[in-house]
Parts: structure tokens; sequence; C-alpha cells
């Protein structure tokens, strides 16, 4: 590709939890509407259950998104798989989409889903910690993964092309022994006390101290994209507006970048101005939308 074709390329559209401003996270609606949309990959977050399966979840407890209650690791997978996980978004789910009972997926279901995309298409995996498996959870996921067939060195499943995500400067160190670096993505954002203690309901005590945690964190994530250490750089929307600086010279050294979670027309075009690689996004049909209009207006 020559400098004038990636200047005016679009960004790849990946659909956070698949299609989530439609279909509730995380669901086989999300992710089958974010294929017929067009995204060019889907986004994922990863959890062990008690029995060690790697199912799909964003919280480390069932109650926002489910009828269940309680950690997610403290349950089998056959006690996940009798609980509801779309109802509570209030989305009628088409009969092609399947049932209601049919929605929660293990990350085997949604590698059979996307190897029947019918096309190429990336798959984003971001672990999830503080686990209380700590790094066996990503151990478990590469086991799940080169039993279906992925290729390590090209980090490919078929028709998948596999990444992989954490804020946990740990778990980017701990992939980064058996993946290639261009498929680690460190992920980093800016840490706000006050938010930290509203959203977990935290006292000032144990906020501060969890966030003096996040902070250190941050700054070793910092480092590791300072440093060139992964080929991939994963700044939140807020980061990027608030440290425009850094951003450019991350932008400078030739990593790609997947920003997330960019749902407004604006942001959207501020991350095609900056040159940004791969935008994730609840809404992947108005995102691509957007950006094929700009790139007929050029």
């Amino acid at each position: 590709m020559t400098t004038d074709e990636s200047a005016t390329a679009r960004p790849l559209v990946y659909a956070h939890r698949g299609a989530s401003e439609t279909f509730a996270e995380h669901t086989r609606a999300a992710y089958l509407q974010a294929i017929a949309d067009g995204a060019d990959g889907v986004e994922c977050d990863i959890h062990l259950t008690r029995d060690q399966h790697a199912v799909l979840l964003h919280d480390a407890n069932l109650d926002r998104t489910s009828d269940g209650t309680g950690p997610v690791a403290d349950h089998t997978l056959d006690e996940l798989r009798q609980l509801d996980f779309s109802s509570w978004k209030g989305a009628r789910i088409p009969d092609d989409y399947g049932a209601k009972s049919a929605q929660f997926l293990t990350l085997p279901d949604l590698l059979v889903l996307l190897r029947n995309a019918g096309r190429e298409i990336g798959l984003a995996i971001e672990f999830k910690h503080p686990s209380p498996f700590q790094l066996k959870l990503e151990d478990r996921v590469l086991q799940v993964l080169r039993s279906g067939g992925w290729d390590p060195a090209t980090s490919r499943l078929d028709n998948i092309t596999v990444s992989f995500m954490s804020f946990s400067p740990d778990s980017v160190k701990h992939l980064l022994r058996s993946v290639p670096a261009s498929a680690v993505c460190q992920l980093v954002d800016e840490v706000n006390v006050e938010e930290i203690r509203e959203e977990l309901g935290l006292g000032a005590f144990t906020g501060g101290a969890l966030a003096n945690v996040m902070k250190a964190a941050q700054t070793e994530a910092e480092r590791i994209l300072d440093d060139c250490e992964t080929g991939l750089a994963g700044p939140g929307i807020d980061y990027v507006r608030e440290h425009s600086r850094t951003i450019r010279r991350w932008l400078g050294s030739g990593r790609r970048f997947r920003v997330w979670t960019v749902d407004s027309e604006n942001d959207v075009a501020l991350c095609q101005g900056l040159g940004i690689h791969e935008i994730t996004t609840n809404r992947p049909a108005q995102v691509l939308a957007q950006l094929s209009a700009g790139s007929r207006s050029l």
C-alpha cells in the first residue's frame, strides 16, 4: 500500500461485544448482526467458569447482564446456560438469530459463528483482570484456540485473524511469550478515582487504594507502548482526546492503533483524521455508513 493509499484507507471497524447497541452484548444475536452489518471484526471479553470454560462476558459478576447473580467464576458452564442473558436489553431477537436460550456464548461458540461468516474477519479477545484464575485465563484461551486449529505464528484460524488485548501489563507480557507482538494490544485509558469509587461502590480508602494500583498499571502500560513492545496500541477515545501529543508520538512509531469505544460521528471523524487504523464501536452499521460516505466525498 502506498502512502497516499494508506492516508485515504478507511479504518477497520470492530463490533464492540457484537452489535451491542442493537442487541444485548456478547449474545449470538449481537454477533450475527455485526457480521450482517459488514463489520471487519468483532471484539469480545473473556472470563473462565468454575469448570474452566472460556465464556463471553464483560463483567466478573452476572448481575448486570443476566437474571443470575454472583461471580462468573463461581458457576459452571451448565449453570450459566440456564440463565437469560438477552432479555435485559429489551430487544426482540429475530427467529434466525436463535432462541433466547441460545444467546449465551462460549469462545468456541463464537468461533463457529465467525467461521461461517463466509469472508475474512477479525477477532479481538480481551482478557479481563483481575481474574481469580490469574494468568491461567490466558493459558486456557490459547489452549482453546490451538485445539481449534489456531496457528500462533500467524495468529490465524481459518478465515479468522485473532488478536489479544488487556489493560493488564502482566497479561500483555505473558501473551508476548507465545503470541507475535503484531497480534498483541496493550489497552490504556484514563484512571478517574471518583468514577472508580462510584462504579464499584467503594469507600474513600479502598477506592483510593484501587485507583493507585490502576494508576501503576497505566504507567506500565504507557511504558510498554513507549518502548514499542506490542504491535497494537489500544487507547480509549477519552485518552485519545486528552493525550494528543502522546497519541501522535505512538502513531509515528508505526504501530497499529485500535481505539475504543467510538460511537459518535465526531469521534469517528477524529479517529479518521488522526489516521487510526481500527475503530471499535457498539454501532458498526452506522460507523461503516459514515466512513463510506466520507470516502465517497473525497
